[in-house]
């Protein structure tokens, strides 16, 4: 099949490069010329592994752009996959959203195309989206739109830092429409997926126990709750999680323990049940703000959700509240962050719990150092006027400073020889904010070790 993609972000790049490498001509279109110019060089603008590598193998199938009339007239299937940032009252910005709507109704000219918000985006976008294309086309094209085309919603799932993996070898495959001709294109898009009957990447080999991908198909709507109802209850495991491991801290209890403990129920599942500092990232803040957002506009509130985003805000204050417990003071101290990206394995740093603790640290007046093993470039470029020291190592992050605070658990950090670092420090106290560390051991080679519960 022809697919277009609107935008190159995490979400339509992993996308399409992976219908591309699946055996679909797919036409990538980003308004932003200098990073179109780097794809076509092979140059990936984003962090995520194997995503270069995975370009190298479908380029025989994928083409970038900057034109509505070189991507659109020929697609069977045209994504849109364009940012959608939130907005002071916590519903998205559908600005670009808009935009590319209006763009693609200009320039349709297939027999029947399918046009798929891939974004997430409020409920009833779909109708809207619809709208603006039906009346672009008919006010610059003079042709009625009836039949002209499909709108579809296929939400994503997409972790960072395994978005390849969650794309080729899918939990699940959600799409809605509310015409079935629509439908049965994006069945026959995603048919490779569903059977599983591609090659697979060496870089990424397929899950030994990996069989047929579960399809749903459902209507429009149901299709984009699906992804906000997803978003929220992952949160709220987070969040749960978190409280739970405030009691755990005042009773004496092993938080560990206690997510290990309740999560070998298969009712309730061990995965985000980890305690910490709390969830950050482009999804899981946003997609709650606008299902809060959603809810009110039907006369409807969401105390669940908005109280497991009140825990997550309090996951940034509670590792100043422990600072200041052990330190007393934090004027004039000096504070290391290990880690600015919100997550492991990628440079996504939107809504990264390093620079909300950056910035709270900074008006108590510390001095704020930090190292991260692929995010310090995106963090120059993005948080240069907060001031934080960025170093080239572990070892010149923590010298000299009154406590280290493990904020991202990247795997070089569990690997790092604490005891060749405690002498360096002005005084050895690490906060462990992912709980991914050995105390016990930590404590031998003269730490003060503090666990986030």
């Amino acid at each position: 099949m022809n697919v277009a993609i609107i935008g190159t972000g995490y979400v339509g790049l992993t996308t399409g490069v992976c219908l591309a490498y699946i055996g679909h001509s797919v036409l990538c279109l980003d308004t932003d010329l200098s990073k179109i110019e780097a794809l076509q060089a092979g140059k990936i603008p984003i962090y995520e592994p194997h995503l270069e590598d995975l370009l190298a193998e479908a380029q025989r199938n994928l083409r970038f752009t900057t034109s509505y009339s070189e991507a659109i007239p020929d697609a069977d299937v045209v994504f849109i996959a364009v940012g959608t940032p939130p907005t002071a009252s916590g519903s998205p910005n559908l600005e670009y959203l808009s935009q590319a709507a209006q763009s693609i109704g200009e320039h349709l000219a297939g027999e029947f195309t399918v046009i798929v918000n891939k974004s997430t985006v409020p409920i009833g976008s779909g109708n809207w989206v619809g709208a603006i294309v039906r009346r672009a086309l008919e006010q610059r094209q003079g042709r009625k739109a009836n039949g002209a085309f499909g709108i579809a919603s296929n939400p994503e799932f997409l972790r960072e830092g395994v978005a390849i993996g969650d794309s080729l070898y899918p939990d699940r495959i959600v799409i809605g429409s509310d015409e079935e001709r629509a439908l049965e294109i994006l069945y026959t898009l995603y048919r490779p997926v569903l059977d599983q009957t591609f090659p697979a990447p060496v870089f990424v080999p397929r899950p030994e126990d990996k069989g047929a991908v579960p399809l749903v198909s459902t209507d429009l709507a149901s299709a984009e709750l699906i992804k906000y109802a997803a978003n929220a209850f992952l949160a709220l495991k987070i969040s749960f999680i978190n409280e739970i491991g405030q009691l755990a801290e005042r009773v004496g209890a092993d938080i560990r323990e206690v997510a290990r403990g309740i999560g070998l129920d298969s009712r309730i599942g061990s995965r985000f049940l980890s305690a910490g500092i709390g969830w950050g990232g482009s999804c899981f803040g946003k997609d709650t703000a606008a299902l809060v957002a959603t809810a009110s506009e039907y006369g409807l509130k969401m105390p669940i959700v908005e109280a497991a985003r009140e825990v997550n805000c309090r996951q940034r204050d509670h590792v100043i509240e422990k600072l200041l417990q052990e330190l007393k003071i934090l004027k004039g101290r000096t504070i290391a962050l290990l880690g600015l990206a919100f997550k492991p394995n990628t440079d996504d740093l939107r809504e990264s719990p390093a620079v909300e603790i950056a910035q709270k640290l900074m008006v108590r007046g510390a001095r704020v150092k930090a190292h991260d093993p692929i995010a310090m470039d995106r963090f120059q470029r993005e948080h240069c006027h907060l001031g934080v020291e960025l170093c080239p190592t572990v070892e010149a992050t923590v010298e000299e400073c009154d406590a280290v605070v493990l904020v991202t658990e990247w795997t070089e950090y569990r690997e790092v020889d604490w005891e060749a670092l405690a002498p360096a420090m002005r005084s050895p106290v690490i906060l462990d904010g992912r709980l991914i560390l050995d105390g016990d051991k930590l404590s031998r080679a003269g730490f003060r070790y503090i666990g986030i519960n």
